[in-house]
């Protein structure tokens, strides 16, 4: 497989512009951005591998890429024609698992080959594999938005297994899977959350708290109680599936906040992204507070970012952005050793 190298400089980002006292709870949060050297290629759903190197899809460019947050390098490798791949996660042996969005199926790229092994769906009618997340085991469990299902790779058996869910065009989207290895999942095209017995396959929703509630992305807090961003209401929304209570919080902008990629840091503080503004804005929420941390401005404007993750190693945010950028937030600086 042929693969090229580039080197980007990095965008240094400064700290955010003020925001109302409401919200302002904690300083602006330092960010840096790369600018992708593929033009216009929608650079997403970053991962990050045990070097500490940033992997990530390019959904309109079609490819899957690597960059090395300490050189500024870019590595791009090939994949098939027609992948569009929507999301990327690492294993621990360094491979990079890769959603086929348009061709039915789900990658498995080795980073030291260039090697592909294709995970075909055994269904032809869904061909749009979504977001994925492992589970401890080291399986995959994955949504399809369009096809209305919610699937399981098991890694060493190749074996995917598909689960239809209960009400057409439940859209199913952001994914997180529990310690004990329960994937809990958005209904984007409902007022509802899922969840699946992975010892049955049985498939659960749970309606929310309002009929107009459209929950996007997912997050888990330590205490596990399951975190959504409703993207219709503008609101910060908790789910306790020991009480089954509902908890919810608006987000700064309010209902014009759009709120949409999520993730939660390593002191269970909430951080999400609201695209209905531009510059997009990067908000967090400590729950042990019940604060807001203030509102940091995307350097590059963001476009609308869809998905990041946090990397427990570094305390950084890592995100993709529609304006053709891999940024970092540090949310939770690490000592240097």
């Amino acid at each position: 497989m042929s693969r090229q190298m580039l080197i980007a400089a990095a965008l240094l980002v400064p700290a955010g512009a003020p925001v109302p006292a409401a919200a302002q709870a904690g300083a602006a949060v330092p960010m840096q951005e790369w600018t992708v050297p593929w033009e216009k290629s929608r650079p997403r759903d970053p991962a990050v591998d045990a070097q500490g190197r940033i992997f990530f899809v390019g959904q309109v460019g079609n490819y899957v890429a690597r960059l090395d947050p300490r050189t500024g390098d870019f590595e791009k490798f090939a994949i098939d024609a027609g992948t569009m791949p929507h999301n990327v996660v690492v294993d621990r042996r360094g491979f990079a698992w890769y959603s086929g969005n348009m061709n039915g199926m789900i990658g498995r790229l080795d980073p030291a080959t260039g090697a592909i092994t294709r995970y075909p769906m055994p269904d032809a009618n869904v061909k749009d594999p979504h977001t994925l997340a492992f589970d401890p085991a080291g399986d995959i469990w994955f949504t399809a938005q369009n096809s209305n299902v919610v699937g399981k790779l098991t890694v060493s058996s190749g074996k995917v297994q598909l689960l239809a869910l209960e009400r057409p065009r439940s859209r199913p989207y952001g994914i997180v899977i529990d310690p004990h290895g329960r994937p809990w999942f958005c209904l984007f095209g409902t007022n509802r959350i899922g969840t699946v017995d992975p010892a049955t396959m049985q498939v659960t929703e749970i309606a929310g708290p309002d009929s107009m509630y459209r929950p996007r992305r997912i997050a888990m807090t330590s205490d596990g109680r399951v975190w959504t961003v409703d993207y219709m209401r503008g609101m910060l929304v908790a789910y306790d599936p020991r009480t089954k209570q509902w908890k919810e919080w608006a987000s700064p902008l309010g209902k014009a906040s759009l709120p949409y990629a999520m993730t939660v840091d390593d002191r269970d503080r909430l951080w999400w992204v609201e695209t209905g503004k531009q510059p997009n804005r990067l908000v967090g929420f400590d729950p042990a507070t019940q604060q807001m941390l203030g509102a940091t401005e995307v350097k590059s404007g963001g476009g609308t970012i869809r998905h990041m993750v946090f990397d427990r190693a570094t305390g950084v945010i890592w995100f993709g952005t529609d304006n053709n950028t891999i940024g970092k937030a540090v949310v939770s600086p690490k000592p240097i050793s």
